[in-house]
């Protein structure tokens, strides 16, 4: 590793790692959550729809919510999509409340709030057979915006007390919470399948709540609550400084030229707390645009994946519901271990642009490659990993460590609580791309096919 990286990984105490370990396993707790609904849309479709055996069903008759299985299918894609469009829009706010906020009850709202609307949405609907299509409407909207307030928190977290020195790395190695929380998901959900897709819902929202009751007692937001008074690791002068520049080695070059004789200077007294940027400020920062139109094609594809891949597999090769929902677990692997290594890769270069080029570049032939997998489940997973590693990986890249970036770069130092606004302008953008896709998805797939779909994915990726 450089040399920044290495004396700033040697510096990590315990703080250090129970912060990455509560802010890892929050967002794991959501996502897990979050998966069970893809995971389950094969027997939710069908509890929606008449089948044989629910036509001599006078309850059913009566709380039957579509015709056939497309116009439930349809509906699930709606339901996607009013998720991300909620959930983006709760991003810009929920950023901005961050800054202001103690992070703490932002985050812990957000994760006991969501994993009630759930437990509603999923389980008391189907116990009190209550089918109505405003009503999943309106409890989706709601948890969109309450999962929205937990990312920009985390990732502010994390910036506070994780500098620079090592960041790619931290932050790629963190940014797996996701894929490890799908995987998680997709494990929970199917184990209890077999009872009712209401289990799923049950499980995992109780499994949330409990987990944002044990953030708020032990979780310190940044350095300035701890009782032994640590700053965050952060070893380079220019700390606020994103990794997007061709300067950056001859900064690291002059930095450590003058190391010794910086030692030697008095240490200046800590300047007064700042004050959060402005939203429009935060939007107007060098490379906050770009990045965020990015990761809003990218992540169009990745939650396409991510909220599609059980149904697409289900369907398409006529595998059972629980086998589907084991193998796509497999394109979160992929995202963990691409999340990892580029960001890794990206410190070592001291720039993570070359390296979400050629992994995005690379994607494409994987997307073809894997829409043209033979009915086999080995390769299918093979090939599921390989995509993964190139979409996954820049995705979690983007949304967190360039977002702790551009957070802290040059034109922030009168100014350092905008971690969490950046991080939501970046992810809300991300997240009303992905909004879109996810009806489109469902539109182009009614009409087209799934090839078409994946067509659509590699134009995205471009």
């Amino acid at each position: 590793m450089p040399p920044s990286c290495c004396a700033s990984l040697s510096q990590y105490t315990h703080h250090h790692l129970v912060v990455f370990l509560l802010t890892f396993f929050s967002y794991v707790l959501l996502h897990a959550s979050r998966k069970t609904f893809s995971n389950v849309k094969v027997s939710i479709s069908a509890q929606w729809t008449p089948s044989i055996l629910n036509d001599s069903s006078p309850t059913w008759q009566d709380n039957r919510l579509f015709e056939d299985e497309k116009q439930a299918t349809l509906f699930l894609g709606i339901l996607d999509s009013i998720f991300l469009f909620s959930y983006a829009v709760g991003l810009y706010l929920s950023g901005v409340i961050g800054d202001r906020v103690n992070l703490r009850y932002v985050l812990c709202f957000g994760l006991c709030g969501s994993a009630a609307v759930e437990f509603v949405f999923g389980t008391l609907t189907e116990w009190l057979h209550i089918y109505n299509i405003y009503l999943y409407s309106s409890l989706w909207v709601l948890n969109g915006l309450l999962q929205s307030a937990v990312w920009p928190c985390v990732v502010a977290v994390m910036g506070n007390w994780f500098g620079k020195a090592g960041r790619g790395f931290v932050f790629g190695l963190w940014s797996a919470c996701a894929s490890v929380g799908n995987i998680l998901g997709a494990f929970l959900a199917s184990s209890v399948l077999k009872y009712g897709y209401e289990y799923a819902f049950l499980v995992t929202s109780v499994v949330q709540f409990a987990g944002g009751v044990v953030v708020f007692f032990g979780l310190l937001t940044s350095p300035k609550e701890s009782e032994t008074g640590l700053g965050p690791i952060e070893t380079d002068t220019d700390s606020h400084k994103p990794l997007m520049s061709d300067e950056e080695d001859e900064v690291e070059v002059e930095k450590y030229s003058r190391r010794g004789q910086s030692a030697e200077q008095p240490v200046e007294a800590p300047a007064e707390s700042p004050q959060a940027i402005g939203f429009l400020k935060a939007f107007c920062l060098p490379g906050v645009l770009p990045y965020s139109l990015a990761y809003a094609c990218l992540k169009l594809v990745n939650y396409s994946f991510f909220f599609w891949l059980p149904f697409y597999l289900s369907n398409n090769y006529k595998w059972k519901e629980a086998q589907a929902d084991r193998l796509s677990v497999w394109y979160d692997v992929g995202g963990i271990i691409g999340g990892t290594f580029q960001g890794l890769i990206s410190d070592f270069m001291g720039k993570r642009a070359p390296v979400l080029v050629v992994s995005l570049t690379l994607a494409i032939g994987a997307l073809v490659g894997y829409s043209r997998s033979p009915n086999d489940q080995v390769i299918n997973g093979v090939l599921l990993a390989i995509t993964g590693f190139f979409i996954g990986g820049p995705s979690n890249i983007i949304s967190s460590a360039i977002s702790a970036d551009l957070g802290r770069q040059d034109a922030l130092r009168g100014s350092k609580e905008a971690l969490a606004t950046v991080t939501g302008i970046v992810d809300g953008t991300g997240s009303i791309g992905a909004a879109a896709g996810q009806y489109l998805v469902s539109l182009i797939e009614s009409k087209l096919g799934w090839m078409s779909v994946f067509y659509f994915f590699i134009v995205m990726v471009r």
